[in-house]
């Protein structure tokens, strides 16, 4: 019988028995005592590869290419308009991040809370991001160019990228929680999409 145990990388204190995921960020357990051999080493080479960013570029590529088809779509009844296209992409961006992490409430608000500015203090606030991205994509169907709504998604969604972004100055491994916790996302570089990508399409329209 085996006298290995297993804790979290990112969580020290989560230790058991037996393979698992943390309770506190979905990362999967290592054995302990490897996990500092292996976790910094690994880490830049495993995350670099397109493997570990599949979710997010099937996720974001659909999205794309179903704003391109309507896109095209307008364009044949000659009605095309950028801004319009623009706003396809990121209604469906919106909700279809926003649904991901609705799966699973508890798990993205724990997930959220490691690296976010607001969630870190207040804990509540990863209750409520995914029903703002929910809100932002209903309300970008029925006023895509208002310019209140706009400014909200700039504001929420660059804040958002500024701990993103720390924990990647600070080279910490973090699993982004953009996705929920059903799809595992390293946090790195690419993931900074979500929050400052969609930040400067806001500003896009905004300015449009």
């Amino acid at each position: 019988m085996s006298n290995q145990t297993y804790t979290c990388p990112m969580h020290p204190e989560v230790v058991q028995n037996k393979p698992g995921r943390c309770p506190k960020c979905g990362m999967k357990l290592e054995v302990k005592g490897q996990e500092n051999e292996s976790h910094i080493e690994h880490s830049m080479k495993s995350e670099a590869g397109l493997q570990n960013y599949l979710p997010l570029i099937v996720v974001v590529g659909i999205i794309l290419l179903t704003s391109l088809t309507l896109g095209f779509r307008d364009t044949t009844a000659s009605v095309f308009s950028f801004t319009r296209t623009v706003s396809y992409f990121m209604i469906g961006f919106f909700l279809t991040f926003s649904s991901f992490k609705l799966m699973d409430l508890p798990g993205f608000a724990q997930g959220y809370s490691t690296y976010d500015l607001l969630a870190k203090r207040l804990f509540g606030y990863g209750y409520v991001y995914p029903f703002i991205e929910l809100f932002f994509g209903i309300a970008m169907i029925i006023v895509p160019t208002d310019k209140a709504l706009l400014l909200a998604e700039i504001v929420v969604m660059a804040f958002s990228g500024i701990g993103v972004a720390i924990k990647i100055a600070k080279k910490e491994k973090f699993q982004c929680a953009c996705l929920g916790t059903f799809l595992k996302v390293p946090l790195t570089k690419v993931t900074l999409i979500e929050d400052f990508g969609m930040a400067a399409l806001a500003l896009l329209l905004l300015f449009s």
